[in-house]
């Protein structure tokens, strides 16, 4: 049976939102709701991949597990860090979710660890429907455009990743979302391999993984949470999630 884990790179220092793991929303930091989230999926064991302690503070005061790590350009050097210093050695995929998506649908989460599993995948990620096309220009989201058009259980490639103004001529374009599922030989062959002059430009570490022809697959998410990136996400998310309960 294969075993996967989820482990969430979380720091305080994000460039354009400083502080915002540790931003509350019902009395809970953003990072212990997705931990929570993660948690819901009962796929396995879920870890916090973290360089600060107040991090790690807030997080084992909630419940969750943390790993403290060294200094990272990217949540996947990070991830990968945390994974080996768990030194399990039984498992077959890593999921990395961001620590700032806490309306993450569990469901979703499951879905793309059963599609990596039954396509036995290198990489697989999230992405919705774009309903709102201000979300094309907004450089604070990430669109993917894919092969194939998305469809429910579907898993179908990406051909590219981009901050930048898309026109909704592009066909196949998606709103991407924040998780990567990794088989764990991928994984290590992926952190080996230098940054690439599209990755960095761009901000957008898959495209290290197509730049090196590195298959990310991706599947349909059936909701489209909002990211925390700015002061404005935040305060949209809270009144979101305080006005459910």
């Amino acid at each position: 049976m294969n075993k996967t884990i989820i482990i969430i790179p979380s720091r305080m220092s994000a460039s354009r939102l400083k502080g915002k793991p540790l931003l509350e929303i019902n009395n809970l930091p953003i990072i212990c709701h997705v931990v929570k989230k993660a948690k819901e999926t009962g796929i396995g064991e879920v870890i916090v991949a973290t360089e600060d302690k107040e991090i790690m503070t807030a997080v084992e005061k909630n419940g969750g597990k943390v790993i403290l790590t060294g200094k990272h350009n990217t949540g996947t050097d990070r991830i990968f860090e945390a994974f080996q210093k768990l030194k399990t050695k039984d498992v077959d995929y890593v999921l990395n979710l961001q620590g700032d998506e806490p309306m993450i649908d569990p469901k979703d989460i499951i879905n793309l660890n059963n599609l990596m599993i039954k396509n036995n995948s290198e990489i697989g990620t999230l992405a919705s429907v774009i309903k709102d096309n201000t979300i094309l220009n907004n450089e604070n989201v990430v669109k993917v455009i894919t092969k194939e058009k998305l469809e429910k259980n579907s898993f179908t490639k990406a051909i590219n990743f981009s901050r930048k103004n898309l026109s909704k001529q592009n066909s196949n374009i998606y709103h991407h979302i924040g998780i990567y599922a990794y088989k764990i030989s991928v994984l290590e062959k992926f952190i080996n391999l230098n940054q690439t002059k599209n990755e960095i430009e761009n901000h957008l570490e898959q495209l290290r993984a197509l730049d090196n022809k590195i298959t990310i697959m991706v599947a349909l998410a059936e909701s489209s949470p909002i990211g925390v990136d700015t002061k404005e996400d935040f305060l949209a998310i809270k009144k979101i999630m305080e006005y459910k309960t």
